[in-house]
């Protein structure tokens, strides 16, 4: 049997393990049983074959236990990686344990279970893209062992600001690390890649739509031309993509699935009159 794992039991979860499940096991992981449960229970009684294991990405032994797991119950042809936290639930420190460490922990607890052909995709954000760090901050991201990571100059100081700044450089940070490891992936026969999302319609998007930040991410999407939020749905198809046979020769990048929203900060936003 092939084995495909989600980490993360929320809109965006659900929704890759429904696009990419079938005909597979799917082993669903989320650090809350009474999400995960509800999750599972749904896909099975959708007729997919799923399990869920209780899964917390900021510790690194329970990571490790999800990644045996999943090779004890086949061959591994997928890990996506979508558990995290946001800018408008969570404070500076949870996101730095969450979606900095977490997504190491994943990147490293999978590596040694990598077949070939396997691929494991990061869902990292588009706030990674603005990130203004120092070539040697990032290069330290990159590739500073995990255990060391919230030891950081960098980190410890984010750790300090407001969310939304530790959130860029958590996302930064998820972008660069995979570039990283996308040799060890390589040596093995397997992928890696992440897919940085916009504004995509699920109950974390909508918390953080309603905080002052949400006002101008929202007015932005009105502003590139878009007017309007991505769906599960469509993230899901770009993670398709880069699971799927047809992208067999992309690995250690990021796809930006935003509707045109960093195109337009970068090129139209100071043209724009206001």
């Amino acid at each position: 049997m092939t084995v495909v794992v989600v980490t993360g039991a929320g809109g965006m979860g659900t929704a890759v393990a429904r696009r990419i499940g079938s005909g597979q096991t799917v082993l669903l992981a989320d650090a809350s049983p009474e999400a995960l449960d509800r999750a599972v229970a749904a896909l099975q009684a959708e007729g997919y074959t799923v399990k869920g294991q209780v899964t917390d990405v900021s510790d690194g032994p329970s990571v490790v236990k999800l990644a045996e797991a999943a090779a004890a119950e086949g061959r591994l042809t997928a890990v996506v990686h979508t558990a995290g936290v946001s800018a408008a639930t969570a404070t500076a420190h949870q996101i730095m344990a969450v979606d900095l460490l977490g997504t190491a922990h994943v990147i490293e607890a999978f590596e040694p279970v990598a077949t070939q052909g396997m691929s494991l995709v990061c869902i990292a954000s588009m706030a990674g893209h603005y990130a203004t760090l120092t070539p040697a901050e990032e290069m330290a991201l990159a590739t500073t062992p995990t255990a060391d990571l919230l030891s950081l100059d960098v980190v410890v100081q984010a750790a300090t600001l407001e969310p939304v700044a530790a959130y860029i450089l958590a996302k930064r940070a998820n972008q660069v690390r995979v570039e990283t490891a996308a040799l060890a992936y390589n040596r093995r026969g397997a992928r890696i890649n992440t897919v940085s999302p916009g504004v995509i319609s699920t109950a974390m998007a909508k918390a953080e739509q309603e905080g002052e930040a949400g006002k101008h991410m929202m007015a932005s999407l009105v502003a590139c031309g878009i007017g309007r939020t991505g769906t599960p749905g469509e993230l899901a198809e770009a993670v398709a993509f880069l699971t799927g046979p047809a992208s067999l020769y992309i690995t250690g990048t990021d796809i930006l699935i935003d509707g045109g929203q960093a195109a337009w900060l970068r090129r139209h936003r100071l043209l724009s009159p206001g």
